[in-house]
Order: structure tokens, then sequence, then C-alpha cells
């Protein structure tokens, strides 16, 4: 394929799905946009190819999507390679037909330089301005990299997909087709909050001063602890993911981005993920800032600002304070995604106060999250030398620089008394 050019009248020349993707050849590297921003249509067209394919690496960090290409009897066509793993994949992960690599998210940029270059990205982007320049919109966080290094970029044209600012703008001549489709951006509604994610929220909030800047994740007790803030003043985020809890943060003014040193006045993030509401507000808003990974997580540059928290969850945690995040047992629930980077770049922060919450049981309480010793095979996210505060609906044990036994004291005070 080459290179689309605008038309004469300035119009772009567009193609079907399935045209779009007939150059892919068996043993091609293939990018699939993230989140939100997947390309449906692009990845259904691929997968209907399976039978004349062979050997076709695809390459993602979190999808929403059906994942056909994951499908029993495709293997042969295509394997799949995560970065992070959603609900979609993680059968298809967890029976050997699929497979994850474990890397911190700020480093996976840097994979597409030097150890996985994509022949193909299929993304979706926002139509073009005037200018012929297309936004990534709510994605950015390896999305950008692997449009800049994939030697074809194929491209969904969505009138639905909000234009964001920030590393966001591709232009139509570095698309090789274009595909238009118009459809709602797929959207997780944030999730409600119980006894036991209010009761941590409170707890986490605890932690939390003006002017503090903010990472918090997608989840319960993300929701919770910012619904805690609406009192505060001159919060700043700095983030991997952008839920609608900060717009209400917004909306209440307790955030202005006003004492943070990276991007000051703007909340920064790597990807936009809730509902239309939020995808409305990150629409054309300069004061919202999408970079990629390989910035907004790197804990240098996260470290830049003061007073940061973050907070991130955990599966389970060891008396000691090492922290499983990805796994149960042996099977791999998700990935490393950027809790580790975000606990080291808060840790390094001047005032800094990284933060694990989570609940002190599983299984309606039958089941500790707070253990003695992780399951067999479980894998340890971020390290008992890298946990500063674990909060659960029981309290907050600090236990940075802690020895031992003061650990385990501390974690049983806020395990589940009936464990």
């Amino acid at each position: 394929m080459t290179n689309v050019p605008p038309m004469q009248d300035g119009s772009v020349r567009t193609v079907s799905a399935a045209e779009a993707v007939a150059g892919i050849t068996s043993g091609d590297n293939v990018f699939i946009g993230s989140g939100a921003a997947e390309p449906d249509s692009l990845v259904a067209a691929m997968t209907a190819r399976a039978p004349e394919l062979r050997g076709v690496k695809i390459f993602h960090i979190y999808t929403l999507g059906a994942a056909g290409y994951c499908a029993p009897g495709l293997e042969e066509s295509f394997r799949h390679i995560a970065f992070f793993v959603g609900a979609n994949v993680r059968q298809a992960v967890a029976d050997g037909r699929a497979d994850v690599i474990p890397i911190h998210l700020h480093q996976i940029p840097s994979l597409f330089q030097q150890r996985y270059p994509p022949d193909w990205a299929l993304v979706q982007l926002s139509p073009p301005d005037k200018h012929g320049y297309c936004s990534v919109g709510v994605s950015a966080e390896v999305v950008v990299t692997a449009i800049r290094s994939a030697k074809h970029v194929v491209a969904e044209i969505n009138p639905q997909m909000p234009r964001t600012w920030g590393s966001t703008q591709v232009h139509v001549r570095h698309l090789d087709a274009i595909v238009e489709v118009d459809v709602p951006l797929p959207e997780v509604a944030p999730l409600d909050v119980t006894p036991v994610t209010a009761a941590i929220g409170r707890n986490v909030a605890s932690l939390i001063r003006d002017g503090d800047s903010l990472q918090a994740g997608i989840g319960g007790i993300p929701n919770a602890v910012l619904g805690e803030l609406l009192g505060h003043r001159h919060l700043g985020i700095h983030t991997e993911a952008l839920t609608d809890g900060v717009v209400d943060l917004v909306e209440a003014g307790a955030v202005d981005n006003s004492r943070k040193q990276v991007r000051p006045g703007k909340s920064l993030c790597g990807f936009v993920l809730g509902t239309r509401r939020l995808y409305d507000f990150v629409d054309d808003n300069p004061s919202v800032s999408l970079r990629s990974a390989d910035m907004v997580n790197d804990p240098r540059v996260i470290a830049t600002n003061d007073n940061v928290v973050a907070i991130n969850s955990a599966l389970e945690i060891d008396l000691t304070g090492q922290v499983n995040a990805d796994s149960i047992g042996p099977s791999v629930y998700s990935g490393f995604g950027g809790q580790v980077d975000f606990i080291r770049g808060a840790a390094r922060s001047v005032g800094g106060r990284p933060v694990i919450a989570l609940p002190s049981t599983a299984k309606g309480g039958t089941i500790s999250r707070i253990v003695p010793t992780l399951r067999p095979g479980a894998g340890v996210v971020t390290t008992r030398a890298d946990v500063h505060y674990v909060v659960t609906e029981h309290g907050i044990a600090d236990l940075f620089g802690r020895p031992l036994h003061e650990r385990i004291a501390s974690l049983i005070e806020i395990a589940d008394p009936a464990h």
C-alpha cells in the first residue's frame, strides 16, 4: 500500500476495512489501538483473513473488543502478545493460545523502537482538521509511538472520537488507508461505591492534602477516593488513566493543576476511559494533555512534581509487604501497567506518598487479601522495598523503612478481624 494523500478538494481518500488490511502478510507484527480507541472494524477484517495468514503477531496493551483473533483454532494464524491482560484475552493466555510480556508501562514505547517494530498499526482517530491533522483522541499512552514506529498505519476515522490536546496529532499523509466509521466509543461507567470502598476512600483521602498531585486508576477504590476530595483545593492530575471522577473534581473547583511542576495548569494523562460525559469533557479541552507513556509514566518525570500521591491496588499482599497485582497464583490476571512507575515516582517526589489500597478480603469475606505468603506461583509487581502506605477499610499501615516484625504487626492491624 502507498500513503493516502488528501484529494485535490481537501477530502480524504477512503477504503473499506477489508481493503485497508489487505496488505497484512504472514509473519507481520500488528499493533492494535488501546482502550476506547480500539478500531473494531479493522480488527474484525484482519481476523476474517485468518485462513490465509500465518504467524501474525498481534500486540496491544488493554482493549475492550471481542479479540476474535484469540479464538481457539486460530493459533497458527495469530499469536497474541499483550502488555496487559484484560478480560477479553485472559482465558486465551491461561490456555496458552496467547502470551503476555511483563513490563512497566513507561518502557513499552521503547519496545516498538527496539525489539518489536510494528509492520502495521491499526488505530482509531478523530477526523482531520482543516490542516489535515487527526488526533489519537482518548488513547495516547503507547499508540503515539506505535504510529510513529510502524511501517504502515491504517486508521478508522470516527467523528465521535474526541479531539484531544497534547502529543496526539497525526497528519493524514502518514496514513496508508482510511476507513470511515461513525460509532459511539465504548463506555466504562464508574463502579458504585460500596461500604468497603467508601471506607478505603476515606482512609486514603486522609493522606491527601491541598495542592497534591494525584495518580489514580480505574475501579471502585479510585472512584471512592476521588469522591472524598471534592472539598480539596489546588489539586493536580498526573496520571496514566483519566476517569469520570476527575471531571467531578474539576467542576467542584478541587482540581486546577496550579501547583504542579510538570505541565502546570493541565491535567496530564496517557489515556481516557469512562463515560460519554468524560469524552465530551476532554474534547478540544486545552486543560487536558495526553502524552505518551514514556513521558507520563517515567518515574523521573513523575518525581519532578512535588507531593505526588500515587494510588494503586493489589490482589494480595504478604506480611512482609510484597505486592501481587497481576496474577492469581500462576495465572496471569492483568499486568504491571503503571503501578511501579508511579509508586517509584511518588517515592522520589518531594513530599510524595505512594499508596497501595485494597479491600482486606475477597469472595464475600472468605479469603484474606493480606496473607502470610503469596500464593505459589504468584508474581511480585511492587517489591517490599518499594511499598510505603498500605490502606484497607480497617486503616493505614506505613511500612516504609520499618523492620519485618513491625511490618507484620502493622499489616495485621489493617487485616480483616476474621482472619
